[in-house]
């Protein structure tokens, strides 16, 4: 019982903290044109800087539950369909209709889409609910199978998904900055003096860089220093509410009944370790089963790289019940 309390209140400081991410970003623009319009300004407006940040509380996460549900839809749209035959199709929806009856929810809309990956994302907003299933899923054993799908249900259950979907756009918009600040970090002159020479015989490279390896430097330690009110909400929410939530529904599915916690055991197994990491999207990455992050990705954010196994040994731990 405690470690369902502590648990949910590690979700809840996680979900605070994604929910932090898109205020912080509306905020760079809100909070100084506030402050020029205020009363220390053009006296404008009757409000300040403080005025910026409660519109920021307002706009930013508005307008990042807006975008979500665009964003995921126009990512699924570009997946390769899974050309399934009508019959097979028909299986898959009325099997996870009977599963969302189950859990209780709404059937989402079913997209099955040709990938190696063992993988299924759940997504919700106000377009509705979303489910993507690879066909390499369907093809594991009908106890795996059924074990993610319902955990995919009961992360939609629980709002999760819905807070996930809410939140992706200012979780991408920090993780493609954190990327390329860390690109330019570590980026070196990694061309040898002989190399300059050949280049310059063929008349394609001046004799010095243009842009010194340390400018580059510079420029990424500028923008991670500029990126870290937003880059640690949005490590926190990772850690504590999207890796929470996945921990959260394994417990939940595991209690359904010892083929369902043993399915689903199998599921994450295989997901994390199968082939087919490199073709599942990464925008759909924290809606997923299984995170894929790759080795550039997981280290700008808060996925653990040994999350699959941790969860993995709480499932096949009695304490899960």
């Amino acid at each position: 019982m405690t470690d369902s309390v502590d648990g949910g209140g590690r979700r809840v400081l996680g979900a605070v903290a994604l929910l932090a991410v898109p205020v912080v970003l509306a905020g760079v623009p809100l909070v100084p044109l506030a402050a020029l319009l205020g009363p220390g300004g053009l006296g404008v407006f009757p409000v300040g800087a403080p005025g910026g940040l409660l519109a920021a509380a307002v706009v930013g996460p508005v307008a990042a539950a807006l975008l979500g549900p665009v964003l995921v839809d126009r990512r699924i749209a570009r997946l390769p369909d899974a050309d399934l035959d009508d019959r097979r199709a028909e299986f898959v929806a009325d099997r996870v209709e009977r599963l969302a009856a189950d859990v209780g929810v709404d059937a989402p809309e079913v997209t099955a889409v040709r990938a190696d990956a063992a993988n299924v994302a759940v997504a919700d907003g106000y377009r509705g609910s979303r489910l993507v299933v690879s066909t390499r899923l369907l093809g594991l054993p009908e106890a795996d199978r059924d074990a993610a799908l319902r955990h995919a249900l009961i992360r939609l259950r629980t709002r999760q998904a819905l807070l996930t979907t809410a939140t992706l756009p200012a979780l991408a918009a920090v993780e493609t900055a954190a990327l390329l600040a860390t690109l330019l970090v570590g980026r070196r002159g990694d061309r040898t003096a002989a190399d300059r020479r050949v280049n310059r015989i063929h008349g394609y490279e001046p004799d010095r860089e243009r842009v010194p390896s340390w400018a580059y430097v510079a420029a990424g330690a500028l923008l991670w220093l500029a990126l870290l009110p937003a880059w640690l909400p949005a490590t926190v929410g990772d850690r504590l509410s999207v890796a929470g939530g996945r921990s959260a529904a394994d417990a939940l599915v595991a209690r359904a009944g010892t083929e369902e916690r043993e399915g689903l055991g199998n599921a994450v197994a295989f997901a994390s370790d199968a082939a087919g990491a490199g073709d599942w999207p990464p925008l759909l990455d924290r809606l997923s089963l299984v995170s894929m992050a790759d080795a550039e990705t997981g280290r700008v954010r808060g996925t653990s790289r040994q999350e699959a196994r941790t969860r993995l040994a709480r499932l096949r731990s009695k304490r899960v019940l």
